[in-house]
Parts: structure tokens; C-alpha cells; sequence
């Protein structure tokens, strides 16, 4: 294979600290970073002057496809939104619909800096199809329900097993496939156990959604005697291995169980705020070492995918509930969304930082910009005022996937009118 090089010169480098240097890509690894790198041979060359250079970002929970239900169903609790609005909805999804959705969502994640995520939902073969053109590295997941029901249990795990045969490690590398278990609600014992039995023999992870609300909790005492990480102990499925959405609402015990099992929580202010599900005690978990990363879940309750956006308000939401306002200082959400999604999704021996022998996956922001001026603190003006708007350039396991914002692998136009088509024609075949 014929070696490709990038040379980022004279980047704002946010790294182990803030500093002036140049960046050389060979292929899909970062290979030199200097001051004085002297490189006259690239294949193209970027000049970071006025740029800050950041990781590129992980959004660790998301359900892509669900960009065609954006402003479909606001102001309402998750159960009325959940049954009479999204389900619905869903039961009339296709595999081109999936596909529609899945490559706005990377249009839009690339755009505002994103490179990474940790994607549920439905037709995931269609969604790994648009992940690949995009360029994105994601990990992806069938979302398994089966209410008790057996037929429903087996037809799950059939699928599940289809996408990895299917996908997993496809796309240069770039396509990770994990066990998907919906929640502790909507899946019986037996899956969750045949689900943490099956990925401990092959090395998948598990993504699953867990404690979003107060109703998950009290139901979960009702029908099992426990909160649900109690539970989920209890059976043997917390893990490492296991990145669990929301926790929202978690006793001092779960909070010491998530920590000693090294299970990862994605937390998803915005969803968690918009949906009045309450505020995760993120503050509190990093406290006792638990690893937390940033997600947004999907557009239907969000409504974006910004994961800068979600920076800010993660650190505003902790200091205006804590009445603390040291609480969740601009580095520590930093690491959340870079080094702590990366570590979500088991990937961060190779992304979530800038580093050599790391993988090339990065996002340049314009600096020369009305809300970035007087630009005299990196950290703090990429996580109180900078906007997905900001990203100017992403690369992707070492190939640009924006330019001077303009996508390079995805047609942006052609996008728009494909997603609105498709969210048009599955609404009206709702209302039918």
C-alpha cells in the first residue's frame, strides 16, 4: 500500500498541555509531533495557524437513525414520548430510512467536530453502510428487546449475530459491532445473561440504557425487590466491557457498584434535561473514580448531536445542581468527551488523544472568531464558547472528512434531501 501523508503545521495543540506544534500523519497514525518538524514531502499540508487542534470527539450514546424524528415529539415524559410517539414511528423504519438517517447524523456529528460514537438501534448493517461512507469510526449495536417473550429473545440474538458476522471490524477497521440490550425493562434475565455470556466470550462490548428515570427505578423495586444496577449486579452483568446510558438516578451503593465493576456511564444532559428525567450525579461518580463520558443520545430528544454543545451544559448542569461552581472544571468535561468516550467504547489505546502512535482522528476550530476572541484560554473557550459551527477541519483515521467546513465524503446537499424525503415519506405511512 502506498504511504499517505499529512503535515498539520502550526496548530494550537490541545495534548498532555497547550502548546504551538505540527502534526505528521502517515496513513491512519499520527507519527511525529514537533516544534521544528521539518517535512517536505507530504501528500497535502494543512496550516493550523489560528486553529486550536482537539482529538477528535466520542459521542458515547447515540441512535443515529432518530435524526428523522428530530421535533417530532417534544415537552412530553419519556413514557407518553416512548410509546405513543417514537415506537410508533419506529415500527415503520426500513433499511433505506435507517441509511437516510444514519448518514445525516455523521454529516452532522463531522461537522461539529465528532469522529467517534456508540450508536443503538434498528437495520444496523444499513447504518454501517453510512458510517463507511462517511469516513466516521463508530460502534455499533442492534437494539434487543424481547419483553419476556422467547421467539422475540431468539430472533434477537439472530440478528445481533448477523450484524457482527456482517460488520464488525468492516470499514478499514473503523466499524466496531457490540451486544445492544435495550434496558432492564424491555429485556427478560435470560437475555441479559445469554447477552454478558456471549460477549465475554468474544470480546464484545455491551451498550445498554439504565436508570433514565425515577419510574425505571421504582417499577425495578416493584418487579425485582432492586434498584437496577443492584440487579444487574446481582446477575452478574456489570462489567468494563459494559457502557451503561443515563444513570440517572443511582443510590451511594450503585454508585460504589458502577466504580468496583468498572462499568462506563455515558451521560446525556441534554436528553436527561429535556425529557425532565433529572440530573445524573456525574460530579459524584467521578469523585469515586467511576469513568464517565458524554453522550447525546438521539435527535429525538435532544435536538443535535453537537458534542461540544453537550460539554457545556454537562459542567453547567453539575455546578448549578451541586451550588458548586469549582464542580466539573473545563478540562475534566475535556477528558470526558475525548480520552473518557474513548475508554467508553474500549478504544482508548488508540484515540481520545493526540499522541504519537495513536490513530489520526483529530478536529481543527477556528480560533479567529467573534465568540473565541480575546482567544487567551484554550480550555476554557473549547468548552464554554466554542459551537459545533467553530469546527473547521476533521480527519478520520487519517483521511479529512471536512476541509475548510465543507464535507469532503458526504454530499451535503444530497443528504438533506434524502433524509427529508425519507422522514416524510415513514411519517406519512405513520399517520396511514
Amino acid at each position: 500500500m502506498e504511504t499517505k501523508n499529512i503535515l498539520i503545521k502550526n496548530a494550537t495543540l490541545i495534548a498532555d498541555e497547550i502548546k504551538k506544534s505540527s502534526i505528521l500523519i502517515e496513513n491512519d497514525e499520527i507519527v511525529e509531533i514537533s516544534n521544528d518538524l521539518k517535512f517536505n514531502d507530504a501528500d497535502e499540508v494543512i496550516d493550523a495557524s489560528g486553529k486550536l487542534v482537539i482529538p477528535g470527539l466520542v459521542n458515547t450514546h447515540t441512535h443515529l437513525s432518530m435524526t428523522l424524528m428530530r421535533g417530532l415529539a417534544d415537552d412530553m415524559p419519556l413514557d407518553t414520548w416512548l410509546n405513543d410517539h417514537i415506537w410508533p414511528a419506529e415500527a415503520e423504519l426500513n433499511g433505506d430510512y435507517c441509511y437516510a438517517g444514519a448518514l445525516l447524523a455523521c454529516a452532522e456529528m463531522i461537522k461539529s467536530g465528532t469522529t467517534c460514537f456508540n450508536d443503538m438501534y434498528f437495520f444496523m448493517d444499513h447504518v454501517a453502510k453510512a458510517v463507511d461512507e462517511s469516513g466516521m469510526r463508530g460502534v455499533l449495536s442492534h437494539g434487543m428487546i424481547d419483553f419476556g417473550d422467547e421467539t422475540k429473545r431468539k430472533n434477537e440474538f439472530k440478528e445481533t449475530r448477523r450484524i457482527i458476522d456482517k460488520c464488525h471490524n468492516s470499514a478499514d477497521g473503523r466499524i466496531k459491532v457490540a451486544y445492544g440490550p435495550h434496558s432492564p425493562y424491555t429485556c427478560s434475565q435470560e437475555l441479559l445473561e445469554e447477552v454478558k455470556k456471549e460477549a465475554n466470550k468474544s470480546g464484545h462490548r455491551i451498550h445498554i440504557h439504565v436508570s433514565e428515570t425515577q419510574k425505571e427505578v421504582s417499577d425495578s423495586l416493584e418487579s425485582k425487590g432492586k434498584r437496577p444496577f443492584e440487579y444487574l449486579s446481582e446477575i452478574g452483568f456489570l462489567g468494563e466491557e459494559v457502557t451503561a446510558a443515563h444513570a440517572v438516578w443511582l443510590s451511594e451503593d450503585e454508585i460504589s457498584l458502577i466504580k468496583n465493576s468498572q462499568t462506563k456511564i455515558s451521560h446525556n444532559p441534554s436528553s436527561n434535561m429535556k425529557l425532565a428525567s433529572g440530573i445524573a450525579p456525574v460530579s459524584k461518580l467521578l469523585a469515586e473514580g467511576a469513568s464517565v463520558s458524554i453522550g447525546t443520545d438521539g435527535t429525538a430528544s435532544n435536538n443535535n448531536l453537537d458534542i461540544l454543545e453537550e460539554m457545556k451544559i454537562t459542567s453547567l448542569l453539575q455546578k448549578v445542581n451541586t451550588l458548586d461552581p469549582s464542580v466539573l472544571p473545563a478540562k475534566e468535561v475535556y477528558e470526558m468527551a475525548t480520552i473518557n468516550g474513548a475508554a467508553a467504547i474500549g478504544l482508548e489505546a488508540d484515540i481520545g488523544t493526540i499522541e504519537v502512535g495513536k490513530k489520526a482522528d483529530m478536529a481543527l476550530l477556528d480560533i479567529k472568531t467573534i465568540r473565541m476572541t480575546p482567544f487567551r484560554n484554550p480550555m476554557s473557550h473549547l468548552v464554554y464558547s466554542a459551537q459545533g459551527g467553530d469546527v473547521d477541519t476533521v480527519i478520520c483515521n487519517g483521511e479529512v472528512l471536512m476541509e475548510n467546513k465543507k464535507l469532503l465524503t458526504i454530499d451535503e446537499a444530497m443528504v438533506i434531501e434524502m433524509a427529508q424525503n425519507a422522514a416524510e415519506e415513514m411519517l406519512t405511512k405513520k399517520a396511514d
